[in-house]
């Protein structure tokens, strides 16, 4: 099919009156999620998998992609009124919005926030239309040996990235990858490291793991933290932005679109790292870099431009490799391959419908988040008066019933119920969570690719040396971890971690 039929396939397939109805679910999950302190996407994710197994794979996917780039609309309104981050992407967002607020201007900080997540969240889908077809071309010439080096790339990448200890990131990714050996080995049909434990036997599941890591480990971290908010109480209006904020943000919405994007497709990168970087980029070449954090329009154009367009291109791995480049996608990978479906160049050509129906859905989930994100201010500040004593007990409720749900497993609560404690402790010594469910999620494929890879070359490992792919990704993968060790970067990883807290 030519480019503007699969446009048009798309097109039908999102249009679907069901699928209209579960792409504005997951915006307004999203951005309801991005209002709360503290949930964040990959525990919204989490607790609404279980409800995507009984909906068609597209619709799943719709719903569940809903849920990620609305998280990061929702974020904004969050830092803005309040000065604390809903999402971890919207730290940058308070310097500036925040100052804003207290000076009578909410309203154009909250509008400018909102067109300038549309117009990055719109070019952002047409990159990831333009680019997706041909990397998928490219990826299909990709033996086992490329994707091994691939998959080891990607996770020390995410290592590489990760905020705050490097040793704890590598840490919690042999974690990861221990948890995904659990079960029955599928080409001997051995048993490992199941203790005996019959339940074991297939492995520690997916859905339980995440919803006690993100659902359990937040709500016990939230509680122990959480304080009442204090909502600025002023008057918001004049939500259109005026001709002179325009004029000022414009170019700071179109360098954070472009950095954000691309940013997003490195696996690590991201929303938060994209978020950091546009608003050095924005305060470096400003005429008055002295007054961002005091209240300028450009300090908030520009990062909630850019994590919102990371979003789109952090499915670009996801779809054309099979890779996931956070713990987000490794969640929708994981729910892919729940209904049966694997991510990678054969999806575009297998399943075109899934793949151009979540893209062509982005750009009505794009459209309804706006009409959502202006009219509807008053209910989130609502929504932010909701004492926790309210919410948590839901949360934990939800978290129960999909743990359970999936295969009516007592055994699979008492799984959520652990790694929620182990999620809550990680929080508590500083351990991020994303690298040991990337670990998680990768390594069966990485196993699989590594012993196919051997098989092809009988047993020698040089098989990855001969192909020029792979040596290459293997050797930038050797640096990034030698160089991961060096006093200055070490420095500015410990800086990034301090402003996000």
């Amino acid at each position: 099919m030519g480019f503007w039929d699969c446009l048009a396939l798309g097109w039908n397939v999102a249009s679907n009156v069901n699928n209209l109805i579960y792409c504005f679910i997951g915006v307004f999950m999203g951005t309801l999620i991005g209002v709360l302190p503290g949930i964040g996407p990959p525990g919204a994710i989490a607790l609404l998998l279980p409800v995507s197994f009984g909906i068609s794979p597209v619709s799943a996917i719709i719903m569940l992609a809903g849920i990620y780039y609305g998280a990061s609309y929702g974020g904004s309104t969050t830092s803005i009124l309040v000065n604390i981050p809903g999402e971890s992407c919207s730290v940058v967002t308070c310097l500036d919005g925040y100052q804003m607020a207290r000076q009578g201007r909410a309203g154009p900080a909250l509008g400018i926030s909102a067109f300038g997540s549309f117009i990055a969240g719109t070019l952002g889908v047409i990159f990831l239309m333009l680019l997706a077809t041909p990397l998928s071309t490219v990826a299909l010439r990709f033996g086992p040996p490329e994707y091994v080096a691939l998959m080891v790339l990607g996770l020390t990448i995410v290592t590489y990235l990760a905020h705050g200890s490097m040793i704890k990131a590598i840490i919690m990714a042999l974690f990861g990858i221990a948890l995904s050996q659990i079960g029955t080995d599928l080409i001997t049909g051995h048993l490992r490291f199941t203790l005996g434990v019959m339940e074991l036997e297939d492995g520690i599941r997916l859905v339980p793991l995440v919803m006690g890591l993100f659902g359990i480990g937040e709500v016990l971290t939230s509680m122990e933290e959480s304080g009442d908010v204090d909502i600025l109480k002023t008057k918001i209006k004049g939500l259109l932005p005026n001709w002179k904020d325009w004029r000022d943000s414009i170019g700071a919405i179109l360098r954070g679109t472009f950095l954000g994007f691309f940013l997003g497709i490195l696996p690590g990168g991201g929303a938060v790292l994209s978020s950091f970087l546009s608003y050095g980029v924005e305060k470096r070449i400003s005429k008055h870099p002295e007054k961002f954090g005091t209240g300028v329009i450009e300090g908030v154009a520009a990062p909630e431009s850019a994590n919102n367009s990371a979003t789109a291109g952090a499915f670009i791995p996801l779809f054309t490799l099979g890779i996931p480049s956070n713990a987000v996608m490794a969640l929708l990978l994981g729910a892919l391959m729940i209904h049966g479906l694997q991510p990678g160049p054969m999806l575009l050509r297998q399943h075109p419908e899934v793949f151009w129906g979540a893209v062509v859905s982005m750009y009505i989930g794009n459209a309804m988040l706006l009409v959502l994100n202006l009219p509807l201010i008053g209910l989130w500040v609502k929504v932010l008066k909701i004492p926790p004593r309210i919410l948590f007990p839901f949360i934990f409720f939800f978290c129960i019933l999909g743990a359970y749900s999936e295969h009516n497993s007592v055994f699979d609560v008492c799984v959520m119920l652990v790694f929620g404690l182990i999620g809550y402790l990680f929080r508590k010594f500083k351990y991020e969570p994303a690298p040991l469910v990337l670990a998680f999620i990768l390594t069966p494929m990485l196993e699989n690719a590594l012993r196919q890879s051997l098989i092809i070359s009988e047993g020698s490992f040089s098989i990855f040396l001969n192909r020029p792919i792979a040596a290459v990704a293997l050797v930038v993968a050797l640096l990034l971890l030698l160089s991961s060790f060096l006093p200055h970067l070490k420095r500015r990883r410990e800086v990034i971690a301090e402003l996000e807290e």
